[in-house]
């Protein structure tokens, strides 16, 4: 066995999709970045360029180099719940680089930015675990046929990864729960 990982059929359509499921997740929790930084525009521009690639723009430099900043915004942020609110975002524009490799740990392009806006969400409701829950619920309506059926052709969400971890997989396992025609 060479350990080499198979490759999953993934269309620009795919991805475009998936993309603006995660930047429509990401943009429910913006405000609780841009609360206390107004002037801090990285993990808006992070989101904005998710969309255009969504709406069929192309995926290079500026969505890449967004997504970076919007990292750079998160590490930069005053409060656990903007710091997880900036990586949402990053990890909307990262959603365009969902790798086609049959592994665990890309579905985290895929449900990063619910997983990560669910626990800004949290944070905001003193840690409410139920706050993220809803979050979660929320997400996999938000979620089209194409994102289940992207999501499907991956293993299950990996283990790990704390709390945002434990969000990743509850989303994973509301997608894979739902039939197509919900």
């Amino acid at each position: 066995m060479t350990g080499d990982v198979g490759e999953i059929a993934l269309s620009k359509q795919d991805l475009r999709e998936v993309t603006a499921f995660a930047a429509a997740c990401a943009e429910v929790v913006l405000d609780v970045f841009e609360g206390g930084r107004r002037d801090d525009v990285r993990p808006r521009e992070a989101i904005a360029a998710a969309w255009e690639f969504a709406r069929g723009g192309e995926r290079g430099k500026a969505l890449r180099d967004t997504a970076w900043a919007a990292l750079k915004a998160a590490q930069s942020a005053d409060t656990a719940a903007a710091r997880e609110a900036a990586r949402a975002a990053m990890s909307a524009a990262g959603a365009a680089y969902l790798h086609p490799l049959a592994k665990a740990t890309q579905v985290k392009h895929v449900l990063g930015a619910g997983a990560h806006a669910a626990r800004a969400a949290e944070l905001v409701a003193d840690d409410d675990r139920s706050v993220g829950a809803a979050h979660v619920e929320q997400a996999v309506h938000r979620a089209t046929p194409v994102v289940v059926d992207v999501l499907r052709r991956f293993p299950a969400a990996p283990s790990g990864g704390g709390r945002v971890g434990e969000l990743i997989r509850m989303l994973d396992d509301g997608l894979r729960s739902l039939t197509l025609d919900e």
